[in-house]
């Protein structure tokens, strides 16, 4: 079993028997996440963006999450694409600590242009060991979501590498669900 799928365990474990309050704070972290993310689509594809965002925010409420986890998935990659630690403050102030922290920890470039994949792979991988588990549930939720989609993209195109990641860069997502 994967550390992704461990994580998920884990959690689905503590979870309360009632499911989570969902309002208006998760209605509007989903309205900034596709105001920010408006117009990008997954890598060589027609999918908005905001799809990835939804399937990961559904694995976090499937994995036990509360609402602001919820609204964190929404947003996990808001300051990585769309403006760096100035965005990082205004989802802090916008949505809460909480949030912010869970986001700040999904995140594994805060500046423009990044670092090489690789390189900020290996980090991110370092760092999320040190994370709590509410970061390692969303966290894990969009690893997870990227290799269904990998999977997905490989049964129907019979290549590893259609929507856009290297076939290596695709090899080792899987190293960082493990």
């Amino acid at each position: 079993m994967t550390v992704a799928a461990k994580t998920l365990m884990r959690v689905r474990k503590k979870k309360s028997p009632k499911p989570p309050v969902l309002g208006k704070r998760l209605q509007r972290a989903f309205l900034y996440a596709a105001e920010k993310h408006a117009g990008q689509t997954r890598k060589q594809s027609a999918v908005p963006y905001l799809s990835h965002l939804m399937a990961v925010t559904s694995l976090v409420l499937e994995g036990g999450g509360d609402e602001e986890m919820a609204m964190a998935a929404l947003l996990h990659d808001v300051v990585e694409d769309c403006g760096g630690m100035p965005r990082l403050r205004e989802v802090d102030k916008k949505f809460g600590a909480r949030v912010a922290k869970i986001v700040e920890g999904c995140t594994d470039s805060f500046s423009d242009p990044k670092l090489p994949w690789i390189v900020r792979k290996k980090e991110y991988i370092k760092r999320l060991k040190h994370e709590d588990a509410e970061t390692r549930l969303v966290s894990a939720s969009d690893k997870l979501h990227n290799v269904r989609t990998v999977i997905t993209d490989y049964r129907e195109e019979g290549n590893p590498s259609g929507n856009g990641l290297k076939v290596g860069a695709r090899a080792r997502s899987g190293t960082i669900a493990r």
